[in-house]
């Protein structure tokens, strides 16, 4: 049995979730989570995953992550049968590469609460699982949890996943984060638990034509972005792909985050240009990027509220006042 790890706080962990177990549910959550040991283990464990709900509304099982760098490795340095599943297995780990998975010691991948597994033993049976998988056997995965491996051939998928399994009448926010703490079922968004996330990549395109539409409602005789400023906020796992497309988009991209972990990590990724804390000394960089018509992106580490009450963006407003969606997210964009 791996010795407990200490708490990282350079990582960029997630909030405490929901108090919402009863304290039989609490009891059951325990037991649940307990059914992946040797029953020897069991008193030594118990008080530990008793003080991780409590403190983080969730069992983690901190204790069992591995202590080698997270990463995708090529292929041919991973253990196994079967070349489809050493595929998996780098998949796996490039979801929960520190560069990658915005929670990566809580196994989330993005959005908040896209997990890939809901606790490191479910991620050491699969990888265990994966390393030992024939051509001809499927591994079966539930929320997170590996069912088994079982005899397929070799035209059939080499894992099978569901995320989420829920019936309607139970799949209120309050249900998921219920059976998710009791560590029944998981929320694997779209490319967290099916091991296939691309980063802020995967919605460059989409939210570089939103910025290049919103453009075109503001042109007064068919001009392009130039000097006009791209107000939004977000440099997480998927908007951190606002500030590359503002650069594509050929404006100025100012976008407001409050994490500075998320800003550390979009910068040094080249997602985007500068940084900047102080909001007047942000406003007298947008005054000279205007008047040179630079295209450049500015993450300001606050609150998007700061950000609209500064005069260089109010005046505008007065006359006019364009938001879109990227993500969910209401932008603006601001003429010259």
């Amino acid at each position: 049995m791996p010795q407990p790890k200490p708490y990282d706080p350079a990582i960029n962990h997630a909030p405490k979730r929901k108090e919402i177990l009863s304290a039989d549910e609490k009891k059951l959550a325990l037991r649940n989570a307990l059914r992946y040991f040797e029953p020897q283990h069991h008193a030594e464990l118990i008080k530990e995953f008793a003080e991780e709900l409590e403190t983080y509304g969730r069992i983690y099982m901190y204790r069992l992550r591995p202590d080698y760098t997270m990463y995708a490795r090529p292929i041919d340095e991973y253990p196994g049968r079967c070349e489809q599943a050493k595929a998996i297995m780098l998949m796996i780990q490039n979801n929960l590469d520190y560069a990658v998975a915005q929670h990566p010691h809580e196994l989330i991948t993005y959005g908040g609460n896209g997990a890939v597994f809901s606790n490191w033993a479910q991620y050491r049976l699969t990888m265990k699982y994966l390393s030992e998988m024939t051509e001809e056997q499927t591994l079966a995965m539930y929320s997170g949890h590996p069912m088994g491996l079982f005899p397929s051939h070799k035209e059939a998928p080499r894992v099978v996943v569901t995320n989420g399994m829920v019936i309607p009448n139970y799949s209120k926010p309050d249900d998921w984060e219920k059976f998710n703490a009791l560590g029944v079922s998981q929320y694997g968004q779209m490319t967290a638990g099916s091991y296939m996330y691309i980063g802020p990549q995967g919605i460059v395109h989409g939210t570089t034509i939103t910025v290049l539409n919103g453009g075109r409602k503001i042109a007064k005789n068919g001009e392009g972005l130039e000097g006009k400023v791209f107000v939004t906020s977000g440099l997480g796992g998927m908007s951190g792909a606002q500030p590359k497309a503002g650069n594509i988009a050929g404006c100025i991209t100012v976008c407001a985050e409050v994490n500075p972990k998320a800003v550390n990590t979009r910068h040094s990724q080249g997602w985007v240009d500068e940084v900047i804390t102080d909001a007047d000394a942000l406003v007298e960089r947008v005054k000279l990027a205007k008047a040179n018509k630079e295209i450049v992106s500015i993450a300001y580490q606050g609150n998007v509220v700061e950000v609209w009450e500064k005069p260089i963006y109010t005046s505008t407003w007065a006359a006019t006042r364009h938001r879109y969606t990227t993500r969910g997210r209401v932008v603006t964009i601001l003429p010259d």
